[in-house]
C-alpha cells in the first residue's frame, strides 16, 4: 500500500492534471483506502474547486453521562455549564480537582523537600553561607535559564550569601557545563557551582570540577542520562527514584522550588520570573505550574518590575493587560535574543536591575537584537528551503524515498537561531526537523530539533548515541553536537527510526477542536465564560472552537503584502469578526456568500469602546457550490461593462442585479469578478466593485483562474 507520503508526492502531480483529464483512469492503481487518502491530501493542497481543511478536524466527543456529570457539576460550583464541559474534556471531572485548577492558591504547591536532593542541596548552601564561600549561579541562556540565574540571583541576594552568575556564550562555548568555565571558577575562588536549568548530563564535567576543589549542585528538568552526575546533590523531578508528584517543572520551575526551601517559604514576589520562564520553554500549564503563572501575571500587572516594564514598553504590551500569550511572543523572544546574539547576561541584567534608565537601555538594545535576528532567520529559511528542496530533487532523479526526517546543514548559519528555523520548516512540510551549523575548524556541527507528535527526539538521539557528542531535550525539542563526517550516518538512523515509529496517519497535522457550535451561540458572555480557564498555554490551550452553519459576507487581505485574511461570517441573526495571521491568499479563492466552516480561538475585539467577537482562524472548509454553466464570453462582457460603466458599484444588492442582466447564478457570476480582479480590471472589497480606469488589456484565457475553473467544468 502507498504511503502518505508517497501520496503527497502523487497529489503534486495529479493536481495540474485533474482538471484535464478523468480522475478514474489514475486511481484505478490505488484501492479504495489509498484513494480516500489521495483525494484528501488533494484537497489539502486545493485540489478541484473546494476549500478544504489543511489539517485532520478531530472533534471531542461527548457522552449523555458527560453532559450529566457536567449539569451537575456546574450546578455544585455555581459555574458555567461551558467551563465545566471543557475541564471534564481535559481530565477534570470531580468537585476537587476542578476546585483545585480554578482556585488553586500557594497552599495546594507541593512540599519542595518532596524532590530528591533538595535536602543535601539546601544543606551544602547555606554551609556555603555559614563558611562565606564564594557561590556561582551556573545557568543556560535560553529564556528559561535566564530566568533561572534571576531567580537565584534574588535568592541568593536575599540569604546574604556571596554569590556571582556565569552563563556560557552560545557560540564559543555551547550548552552546558563546560571544563574552561571550570577552570575559569577556579580562578576566581569559586568552591560550589550551582546550576540552573542544565547540568543533569555533565558527569565528566562534575568530575573535572571535583578534582579542582569544586563542589557542584544540579538542579535541572531535562530527561536525565543513564549514568546521573556524581554531584553533592541532583535536583530533578524526572530522576527515575524522584517521588516528587509534578513532573512538569521547568527549569526555573525547580529552581524556584530550591527557593522555596531555602527561604522557608514560596517566594511569590518573584513568581512573574517564574511564570517568564515557565511560558517561554514551553512546560503544562497544569498542576503547580498553573498557580505559578496566574499568580505570576496578576504580580507583573502591577507594575513595580523595573526589568519588565521596560521590555514591555518596548514590546508595545501594555502591563495591565499582561497574558500568556504577550509573554510567549513578546517578552520570551527578546530575552531569548540576548543569548542568540550576543551574550544572555543583558537579559539577566534587564530582569535584576533596580535602575529604570538601566533597564530602558537594556530593553531598547534586547528589542534591536530581536529585529536583527529576525532578518538572519528570514534569510536562514531562504537558505534551508533551497537545500530541501536540492535533496528532494537528488532523491526523485535517483528514484528514492523522500527522507523522513529533514537534515539540514550549513557552515555560517549562526547557531544561536537555528531552532527557530528548525520550527519554521516543521510548519511548512510537518516532518522531524534538524538544523546543523557547521564549524570547520572543529570539524563539529551543532544542531536544533524540532519534531512531529509520535517521533519522540529524545528517544531518537539516544538510539544514536555512539554518532554524538552532545545531545539533550524533550519528545519535541532538542540539541545536539556531532562530527561533520557523522551527519549523513545520523541522518539514515534518524531516517531508520521514522520509519519504524511513525504510521500513516502520522504524517498529516490533527487539529483538536475542543466544542462545536452555531453563530448565534457565540456571544461576549461565552468568551467571558472561557476566560475562566486562563492562563491558557501547553496542556491548557485557549479552547478551539468549531463554528458551522454559517456564511461568507466578506473576505479581504490585510496587512502588509496582504498577507493576512479577514472575513466576516453571518447568518440570519449574527456576524462574526475573524483574522487569519499568515493566510491572505485565501481572499482570492474565497467568495461571499458561500457557506464556510472555521476553526479558531474566541477573543475580544475592542476598538473605540466597541466590544465584538472575534476568532483567530486555524482552519477553513468551504465547499464550493459547482457550476451549472460555464459563462459565455459575452456573460463576461455584460458584466464587466456593467461595472464599467457604474464606475463603482456598492455590493449591497450587486448580485440580484447583476444575475438579472446575465442570467447567471451567484457561484459564476463570483467566478467572473474573481477573473476581472485577477486580471487587473476591477478592484473589489468588502464594500464595493470598483472599475479601473484604463486597465491594460488582456486576454481571458490569460487568467489562471479562469483556465483552472474552465478545465475543471470540462472534466466533470
Amino acid at each position: 500500500m502507498p504511503s502518505i507520503k508517497n501520496l503527497c508526492v502523487l497529489a503534486y502531480t495529479v493536481r495540474t492534471l485533474c482538471y484535464a483529464i478523468s480522475l478514474k483512469v489514475i486511481f484505478l492503481v490505488l484501492t479504495a483506502h489509498d484513494f480516500e487518502l489521495l483525494l484528501y491530501v488533494m484537497t489539502l493542497k486545493g485540489v478541484g474547486e473546494m476549500i478544504q481543511r489543511r489539517n485532520r478536524w478531530k472533534l471531542a466527543t461527548w457522552s449523555q453521562e458527560q453532559e450529566l456529570l457536567a449539569t451537575q457539576l456546574s450546578k455544585q460550583l455555581t459555574i458555567p455549564t461551558l467551563v465545566t464541559k471543557l475541564l471534564i474534556q481535559r481530565g477534570y471531572d470531580n468537585a476537587e480537582t476542578i476546585e483545585s485548577f480554578l482556585y488553586g492558591t500557594p497552599a495546594n504547591m507541593h512540599d519542595p523537600y518532596l524532590l530528591a536532593g533538595m535536602s543535601e542541596a539546601v544543606e551544602r548552601i547555606m554551609l556555603a553561607k555559614q563558611q562565606g564561600e564564594k557561590v556561582r549561579i551556573y545557568g543556560d541562556y535560553d529564556a528559561d535559564g535566564v530566568s533561572s540565574t534571576s531567580l537565584l540571583y534574588f535568592t541568593f541576594a536575599e540569604l546574604g550569601l556571596n554569590f556571582d552568575y556565569y552563563i556560557p556564550h552560545r557560540m564559543l562555548e555551547g550548552y552546558g557545563l563546560n571544563k574552561g568555565a571550570i577552570d575559569k571558577a577556579k580562578q576566581e575562588g569559586i568552591t560550589l557551582i550551582v546550576t540552573v536549568d542544565t547540568g543533569i548530563s555533565a558527569y565528566e564535567e562534575v568530575e573535572y570540577a571535583k578534582l579542582l576543589g569544586i563542589d557542584v549542585v544540579i538542579t535541572d528538568h531535562h530527561e536525565p542520562p543513564e549514568q546521573l552526575p556524581q554531584a553533592v546533590a541532583v535536583v530533578n523531578p524526572k530522576q527515575l527514584h524522584c517521588s516528587y508528584p509534578f513532573k512538569g517543572l521547568a527549569g526555573v520551575g525547580v529552581a524556584f522550588k530550591l527557593a522555596t526551601a531555602l527561604l522557608d517559604g514560596a517566594p511569590m514576589q518573584w513568581s512573574g520570573i517564574v511564570a517568564l520562564g515557565t511560558i517561554a520553554d514551553l512546560m503544562p500549564l497544569q498542576d503547580e505550574n498553573r498557580i505559578i503563572v496566574s499568580y505570576g501575571l496578576a504580580e507583573l500587572r502591577k507594575g513595580e518590575q523595573i526589568g519588565f516594564n521596560a521590555l514591555a514598553e518596548a514590546c508595545g504590551i501594555k502591563m495591565g493587560e499582561l497574558s500568556a500569550m504577550n509573554i510567549g511572543f513578546g517578552i520570551a523572544p527578546r530575552i531569548n535574543a540576548a543569548g542568540r546574539l550576543k551574550h544572555a547576561k543583558q537579559a539577566v541584567e534587564l530582569i535584576t536591575s533596580s535602575s529604570e534608565q538601566e533597564a530602558i537601555q537594556l530593553a531598547t538594545e534586547l528589542d534591536h537584537l530581536n529585529k536583527e535576528r529576525q532578518l538572519i532567520v528570514e534569510t536562514m529559511i531562504q537558505e534551508a528551503e533551497a537545500q530541501w528542496q536540492s535533496k528532494l530533487q537528488a532523491v526523485q532523479l535517483a528514484n528514492q524515498s523522500e527522507p523522513n526526517v529533514i537534515v539540514l546543514a550549513q557552515e555560517g548559519w549562526n547557531v544561536g537561531v537555528i531552532g527557530i528555523v528548525a520550527s519554521k520548516m516543521l510548519e511548512r512540510y510537518y516532518k522531524p526537523v534538524i538544523v546543523f551549523g557547521i564549524d570547520a575548524e572543529k570539524g563539529t556541527a551543532k544542531g536544533s530539533a524540532r519534531s512531529i507528535e509520535g517521533y519522540d527526539l529524545h528517544a531518537a538521539l539516544t538510539e544514536c548515541d555512539s554518532l554524538l557528542e552532545h545531545y539533550g531535550g524533550h519528545q519535541a525539542a532538542a540539541g545536539m553536537t556531532v562530527l561533520i563526517e557523522n551527519l549523513p550516518k545520523l541522518e539514515t538512523e534518524l531516517d531508520k527510526l521514522a520509519l519504524q515509529w511513525l504510521t500513516d496517519e502520522d504524517w498529516i497535522p490533527k487539529l483538536k477542536i475542543d466544542l462545536a457550535c452555531d453563530l448565534q451561540e457565540i456571544t461576549l458572555d461565552t468568551i467571558n465564560q472561557l476566560s475562566l480557564l486562563e492562563p491558557f498555554g501547553m496542556s491548557n490551550p485557549s479552547p478551539r472552537i468549531l463554528v458551522k452553519h454559517s456564511n461568507l459576507a466578506e473576505r479581504r487581505a490585510i496587512g502588509k503584502e496582504g498577507k493576512h485574511l479577514k472575513m466576516l461570517l453571518k447568518d440570519q441573526q449574527m456576524t462574526l469578526d475573524v483574522i487569519g495571521f499568515g493566510m491572505g491568499d485565501y481572499a482570492k479563492q474565497l467568495s461571499v456568500s458561500e457557506p464556510i466552516e472555521v476553526v479558531g480561538e474566541l477573543s475580544i475585539n475592542e476598538w473605540n469602546s466597541i466590544r465584538k467577537p472575534q476568532l483567530q482562524l486555524q482552519d477553513l472548509h468551504v465547499e464550493k457550490e459547482e457550476l451549472k454553466v460555464f459563462p459565455s464570453r459575452e456573460q463576461f462582457g455584460i458584466i464587466y461593462q456593467y461595472v464599467r460603466k457604474q464606475g463603482i458599484v456598492p455590493k449591497r444588492g450587486v448580485y440580484e442585479k447583476l444575475s438579472k442582466i446575465s442570467g447567471l447564478a451567484n457561484v459564476e457570476i463570483d467566478l467572473i469578478l474573481e477573473v476581472f480582479e485577477e486580471l487587473g480590471f476591477i478592484n473589489i472589497n468588502s464594500y464595493q466593485i470598483q472599475a479601473i480606469p484604463s486597465p491594460q488589456k488582456k486576454d481571458l484565457a490569460s487568467s489562471a483562474r479562469y483556465n483552472s475553473a474552465k478545465l475543471h467544468f470540462e472534466a466533470k
